[in-house]
């Protein structure tokens, strides 16, 4: 995802958005130590996006570990 594509969702969002690339970075980087990963360069590009996703919070000043877990109380 481009950064003006993160800049431009709401806070609730951008939430989602990087709880997701949370997961997806976490799960490509046990395929990449499995060895089931065949596209390797999607690691790469969901780290940069989960980057992204939490330098657009930083800013807006959102905690994005307390919010998680209010969803998923």
């Amino acid at each position: 995802m481009k950064a003006a594509e993160v800049h431009g969702l709401d806070d609730a969002q951008l939430v989602e958005f990087v709880d997701g690339a949370r997961k997806e970075s976490f799960n490509l980087g046990f395929q990449h130590a499995t060895g089931q990963l065949e596209n390797t360069a999607r690691l790469g590009q969901a780290r940069r996006d989960l980057a992204r996703g939490l330098t657009v919070a930083s800013q807006r000043g959102i905690d994005i570990d307390a919010e998680v877990r209010k969803q998923s109380a």
